[in-house]
């Protein structure tokens, strides 16, 4: 018996694929692959193309640069909002999941979802707003919301009070939760998602119907100020924090470009 085609999971992971091809490591490995290949065969021809595979690798792992990529991103740092006295809900985003944690019986959240997690907590705490969390399982793993669900619970001990499980991405996010919530007449939200994350979530969740209060966390870009020496130096924060920027930066072109 054939499988249905799913069109909709399809060009999900058409995505996923072009991404991890056009984003770093991957993407400036592919430049000097390529760049190497045509250099051997052309007399040097394509050594310009692995110089700028070179170049982009360093850009998007330096803090110095990586730093003026995110600042276009990030909203400034500011302490915890403000919540309007009609804000009706908070919902808090998936961010990924890590798939081996023996420790915890199996999969849980990852740290981009942790983040998230921890800060929606203590704005529950303090205001006393109902949660909801958002995030699927395109892999047909267990959905990030039941682990979110589940960290809160067990972990924060917050109370989740509705969870959409459904949602590949940030669109979908809005979209679904928008289903979950407008029927109830909740329409004012507080919207939890990493601080690089937050313009492209708020134009979705405020494009599906929501009056939103933005909550950004964990900045990744640097404050202001004296550089250190070792901001221009390639390293593992530098490079995490260059994919995050890029990734948003595609994500983002990708999201004008369907509208």
């Amino acid at each position: 018996m054939n499988m249905p085609l799913e069109i909709p999971l399809l060009l999900f992971w058409l995505k996923k694929i072009t991404a991890m091809l056009l984003l770093p490591p991957l993407g400036p490995l592919l430049l000097i692959a390529c760049g190497l290949w045509l250099a051997r065969r052309r007399g040097g021809k394509g050594l310009g193309l692995a110089w700028l595979g070179v170049a982009l690798t360093v850009v998007f792992s330096t803090p110095a640069s990586t730093d003026l990529l995110l600042d276009r991103l990030e909203p400034p740092p500011r302490s915890a909002p403000g919540l309007p006295a009609n804000t009706q809900a908070i919902v808090i985003l998936g961010g990924g999941q890590h798939r081996n944690a023996p420790e915890y019986g199996g999969a849980t959240v990852n740290r981009l979802t942790l983040e998230r997690l921890r800060y929606g907590a203590r704005l529950a705490r303090n205001s006393g707003l109902p949660i909801l969390v958002s995030g699927g399982a395109p892999s047909g793993e267990t959905p990030e919301a039941s682990l979110m669900k589940a960290a809160l619970e067990e972990d924060f001990r917050v109370a989740v009070k509705w969870t959409e499980s459904a949602s590949r991405d940030t669109r979908e996010n809005a979209r679904f939760s928008a289903a979950l919530l407008l029927s109830r007449g909740i329409r004012r939200i507080v919207l939890v998602t990493h601080a690089v994350h937050m313009p492209r979530a708020e134009a979705e969740f405020r494009a599906a119907g929501f009056e939103v209060t933005a909550a950004p966390t964990a900045w990744f870009g640097g404050p202001g100020g004296q550089e250190r020496i070792l901001d221009f130096v390639p390293t593992p924060h530098g490079a995490f924090a260059g994919w995050l920027a890029a990734h948003e930066w595609l994500g983002n072109l990708a999201y004008r470009l369907s509208r």
